[in-house]
């Protein structure tokens, strides 16, 4: 499993993803024109994840290079979720926040209603730091819903104690 830069040939796998029932009402789907501002801005990275040399999921950052060190996960998916990937992958993209991204806070956001992603974040290690009240209106749902917030300071990701290894 490893991390790389998205390139345009991505860009149909990443909305591919953002336009799945179970991903639509909680990531925004973006056209090919911001996906590649994303991966040419340097306050933005735009990667995918792959498994087996296939790309597998990917992630956005954003907020990169902000002087309070905070760099945001503004944007996550994985191709297949269950039996515990989700974590492995926020923890991975958490690693990388701090260790690649030199982050001091890795934070992100949460619909009200995605409780399967509210419950990876705090088994990764983030905590809830607030919830903005119908907040984000969502086109798919043609209303507004809750956003949670989340965050994770390095010391307490340094203090987490390392993923067990998936059940074979």
């Amino acid at each position: 499993m490893s991390l790389r830069p998205a390139l345009p040939d991505d860009f149909a796998f990443i909305r591919s993803l953002a336009q799945r029932a179970d991903y639509a009402p909680f990531i925004t789907d973006e056209d090919e024109g911001r996906l590649a501002f994303y991966a040419s801005d340097p306050a933005h990275r735009l990667l995918i994840w792959q498994e087996d040399g296939r790309a597998a999921g990917f992630c956005l950052w954003a907020e990169i290079g902000d002087p309070s060190g905070r760099v945001e996960l503004r944007r996550l998916g994985l191709a297949e979720v269950g039996g515990g990937r989700g974590l492995g992958f926020v923890r991975a993209l958490t690693d990388y926040g701090f260790e690649a991204l030199g982050a001091r806070k890795v934070w992100l956001d949460a619909s009200g209603e995605n409780l399967r992603a509210q419950k990876v974040y705090e088994r990764a290690g983030y905590r809830l730091e607030g919830r903005l009240v119908d907040h984000w209106f969502r086109p798919v749902l043609g209303r507004n819903v809750d956003v949670m917030l989340y965050g994770i300071l390095r010391h307490e990701w340094e203090a987490l104690p390392p993923l067990a290894a998936p059940a074979p």
